[in-house]
């Protein structure tokens, strides 16, 4: 059997999963629901730790959504990660919210004094 070297970065704490480093590989993955739609997000996260996924990411594309991430995160027990595209004031209503992380795309979220307001 052929092993793939490990590039070695840093480790980064996500909720309390560690990535990155020395850190074992996690399993992630990535809810396919409107994020509003607490319910349906819930039961398909519940699905995915069942079956072994260690941190979630979900999509935050308004304010809503945003504020559905407090409602979720009592209901789950892995990390939540949002994701965020276009307006940077999302990343920082999630993490008013209680996300453990957010992954933005500094691309999208316009000139780098917003992706600095996000961090």
């Amino acid at each position: 059997m052929e092993y793939i070297k490990r590039k070695q970065t840093r480790t980064v704490r996500v909720g309390d999963v560690y990535i990155g480093g020395d850190a074992k590989i996690t399993v992630q993955s990535m809810t396919n629901t409107d994020t509003r739609d607490v319910g349906s997000t819930v039961n398909q996260i519940k699905m995915l730790e069942d079956m072994g996924c260690e941190i979630i990411r979900v999509a935050v594309v308004d304010k809503e959504a945003a504020e559905a991430i407090k409602l979720i995160k009592k209901s789950i027990r892995i990390p939540l990660v949002a994701d965020i595209h276009f307006d940077y004031r999302l990343a920082i209503s999630s993490m008013e919210n209680g996300a453990d992380k957010i992954r933005l795309n500094p691309g999208n979220i316009g000139d780098k004094e917003r992706v600095k307001k996000s961090c």
